[in-house]
């Protein structure tokens, strides 16, 4: 098996993986990277394929112990491991389908298009808050409420404590980097009792005053018989505060950041926000999620020994999918570089495939179109406020999200 080393948190990387990436793709689209101690797969077919695969999951914990894969006890991430234990992403079936099963009720694609009016007018009110000063960081001014503001208006998280959602989630998914610091760690364990405390508290007010939230609908679910215990109560909803706008703040920023690289497209978006074409919105969303993946990398891990590719891919084995990679394979797609808006063909992956297939991917998407068709229609002067070559990323490949973007208009 051919060797090659990357540096995953690599400024230069980080700010623009693709040339690397289409290298690795043609010449080693298979690789062992000995640092991270990982198989990497960036070609779409290969990927695409393993997603589907049952011989992989997303835990190995339940085929191996820690002892047997080599993982000393951790003393920094005594909840946040507890948490990891309980989520959905880290289950396979039974367990992940009865996980799913109760909470994917409250992202029916009927559910979540019911609450169009009510993204539109999070939306609006955003854009009123900043319109009238010409200027704002569109992450921090938007990008990052939006998405936080509707996930928790579905959990039924209170009004007053919806700031401290973001920093909470921020440290908890940087645990998903490779090589995360001390610091790294605690910030994610103490994020991790911080909300598992307001949860438990808001699970334990539902009992006895019930509403029309998921919180109440999980709780009701366990009162009924449904073997969802306080613990994967609280585990699941801060998953889906995590899950539930991490793709949408990231896709939101990279897609504008991409339409203010390419002028002809971002043109094309404005005439239609002008002319009410919301059509064209839907293909521009899911371009704009092939083109720069918001969530470049997840893992597999191997749960049964198997042959694939003449690799003989052994049971606790770490595979790194990089979506990023595959959803700019030419094998796959036409044009597979260019930024096409009205790209029809255009099965990307950036959701996942299978059994772990992206739950909040309609409410992702639906927010995505509110926000870019309302901010062009409003704001149809909108334009990048610094040189390009200044935009700046966090550290950190697996979840790949900007600094800020400052815009004006």
């Amino acid at each position: 098996m051919l060797e090659r080393e990357i540096d995953l948190n690599h400024s230069t990387f980080i700010f623009n993986p693709y040339p690397l990436l289409a290298e690795l793709r043609e010449q080693t689209p298979i690789f062992w990277e000995p640092r991270w101690q990982k198989l990497f797969f960036t070609r779409y077919e290969d990927i695409a394929f393993l997603l589907r695969d049952k011989r992989l999951g997303r835990s190995i914990l339940p085929m191996l112990s820690r002892e047997e894969i080599g993982w000393p006890p951790d003393p920094r991430l005594t909840a946040y491991n507890q948490f990891q234990t309980h989520i959905m992403m880290e289950q396979e079936p039974p367990d992940h389908t009865r996980l799913r099963g109760l909470v994917s009720k409250a992202f029916t694609p009927q559910r979540v298009e019911a609450i169009r009016g009510k993204i539109t007018g999070i939306v609006n009110h955003l854009i009123d808050q900043v319109q009238a000063q010409g200027h704002m960081d569109l992450l921090h001014d938007f990008a990052e409420p939006l998405p936080v503001t509707v996930i928790a208006e579905l959990l039924g998280v209170p009004a007053d404590y919806r700031d401290q959602l973001r920093p909470w989630s921020a440290a908890i998914v940087k645990m998903y980097e490779v090589n995360t610091s001390d610091e790294q760690a605690q910030a994610a364990e103490q994020a991790v009792i911080d909300f598992s405390a307001l949860l438990r508290s808001l699970a334990h007010e539902r009992r006895s005053y019930p509403q029309d939230d998921l919180i109440t609908a999980l709780v009701q679910a366990e009162e009924r018989g449904d073997k969802l215990s306080e613990d994967e109560l609280v585990a699941n909803c801060i998953f889906l505060l995590n899950a539930g706008h991490e793709a949408s703040v990231n896709g939101m920023t990279g897609g504008l950041l991409a339409l203010f690289r390419h002028p002809d497209q971002l043109q094309l978006l404005k005439t239609a926000a002008a002319q009410g074409h919301s059509a064209l919105f839907k293909t521009a969303v899911e371009e704009l999620l092939r083109y720069d993946t918001p969530l470049p990398l997840f893992t597999r891990w191997v749960l049964h020994d198997f042959e694939y590719k003449d690799i003989h891919l052994q049971r606790g084995t770490e595979v790194a999918l990089v979506y990023a990679a595959g959803n700019r394979d030419p094998r796959r797609f036409t044009h597979a570089d260019q930024l096409d808006l009205t790209r029809a063909d255009n099965p990307h992956l950036t959701f996942g495939l299978g059994t772990h297939y992206c739950l909040g991917a309609p409410l992702a998407r639906l927010e995505l179109q509110v926000a870019f068709e309302t901010l062009l229609r409003r704001l149809p002067t909108l334009r990048l406020a610094v040189l390009d070559q200044d935009v700046q990323y966090n550290s950190g490949f697996v979840i790949r999200g900007l600094k800020a973007l400052p815009v004006l208009w």
